[in-house]
């Protein structure tokens, strides 16, 4: 068959137009970099390290996170002003934006990865989009006790068989939601668990969902696989007869490091990471640290605890080896340590230092910088291999 003049030219242009070689980026070596104060993000390469592009447009950041796609190559970012944005990690662009709520605080993928729940301070309560359209197909306001007041939610994650699980932080209330009817979501409520839970954790298996409490001391622990036991109070007795200190900076559940059969998790307004029997779940350690820990979060093999810490500790990082539950190493990034991020084999560490404008990279062997970025204002460091993960 042979083809017209007209036609082989327009096929030479098109061949033309196209460029010489593209760029292939391989999605599970990406990951984003918050910048609060500008609403902006960074993606990066977690291997060479480098920066690759700057998003803007993304509102209030000043306490966003991100989950991401099953493929990992959308990342969904939640704003402190309500917005849901979800990323293009390939193409450098934001694919859709809406603005769902008054003030959100976090959210989670569903186990397929075809749902994004996002929970809410203003209005509270849970909604559900579709993770392709960002349509919305259910909202749960957070409703409790007989005045019908709503609650802040808190502490939302994924777990198996399709479902979400989330606190109520004035409503002292846990919620375990199966969103296999994504449009109809069926909502079981624990009540009375614990005075404010602030935040929660989900253990690696998917087994056990732990809030920790503000309003009094200890968790509490929901077992998933027998969720009508109910939820029990453990820890209620440590540091009860210690002198209290203000607390500068809620401290963070989802940075949890189960590693074994411990839990090592920050107490609220003690200079402690506390070490915790999983098999009992009782308390068998009290780890003196430089000041109130914020995250306590895991290399990959389980063998290190990274620790940052609230103001006025927030310059100083600590590294405790699980072996002997020693502190091994304590490094002073720069001012205002607000994240940590391990690569996916944990053979570096991310640090966001937002007040020196930069993120600084880590051999988590030596101990010594290896990298380091520019970056407006940083916080948050998500990568993508969190795609993988539960309660991520």
């Amino acid at each position: 068959m042979k083809l017209s003049y007209s036609r082989c030219l327009l096929i030479f242009l098109l061949l033309c137009a196209l460029p010489s070689h593209a760029e292939l980026r391989a999605t599970g070596d990406l990951g984003v970099v918050i910048e609060r104060e500008t609403g902006s993000i960074q993606i990066v390469n977690t291997t060479k390290p480098a920066s690759l592009s700057r998003i803007e447009g993304l509102g209030d950041l000043s306490h966003a996170s991100v989950v991401f796609s099953r493929d990992q190559r959308y990342a969904y970012v939640f704003g402190r002003d309500g917005g849901l944005t979800k990323i293009d990690l390939l193409q450098d662009k934001i694919d859709k934006r809406v603005i769902q709520a008054g003030n959100s605080i976090g959210g989670a993928i569903s186990q397929d990865g075809k749902l994004i729940a996002v929970s809410n301070y203003t209005p509270g309560g849970v909604k559900v989009f579709s993770a392709d359209t960002l349509e919305q197909l259910a909202e749960i306001p957070a409703v409790y006790g007989e005045d019908n007041k709503l609650s802040k939610v808190v502490g939302l994650v994924d777990a198996p068989g399709q479902r979400f699980v989330c606190s109520l932080f004035e409503g002292n209330e846990i919620w375990l939601i199966d969103a296999k009817n994504p449009r109809q979501p069926v909502v079981k409520k624990f009540k009375d668990i614990g005075k404010q839970p602030y935040d929660a954790l989900l253990t690696p298996d998917g087994h056990f969902y732990a809030a920790g409490l503000f309003g009094e001391k200890g968790l509490s622990l929901l077992d998933l696989w027998q969720p009508e036991k109910g939820v029990e109070h453990i820890l209620e007795d440590y540091g009860k007869d210690d002198e209290q200190m203000p607390v500068y900076k809620m401290p963070h559940l989802e940075g949890w490091t189960v590693t074994g059969d411990w839990l090592l998790v920050p107490a609220v307004g003690l200079h402690e990471v506390l070490v915790i029997d999983t098999r009992e779940w009782e308390l068998v350690k009290r780890i003196p640290v430089a000041g109130q820990p914020v995250f306590v979060t895991s290399r990959p093999d389980g063998r290190q605890v990274w620790v940052n810490f609230a103001f006025p500790d927030n310059q100083t990082v600590q590294v405790i080896e699980l072996k002997d539950f020693n502190i091994v190493k304590t490094l002073q990034p720069g001012k205002a340590v607000l994240h940590m991020e391990f690569s996916p084999r944990g053979e570096s560490v991310w640090l966001a230092v937002r007040d020196e404008d930069r993120v600084m990279v880590y051999d988590t062997e030596t101990f010594q910088e290896t990298a380091r970025l520019s970056a407006q204002k940083p916080s948050g460091i998500f990568f993508t291999d969190r795609a993988n993960r539960i309660g991520w």
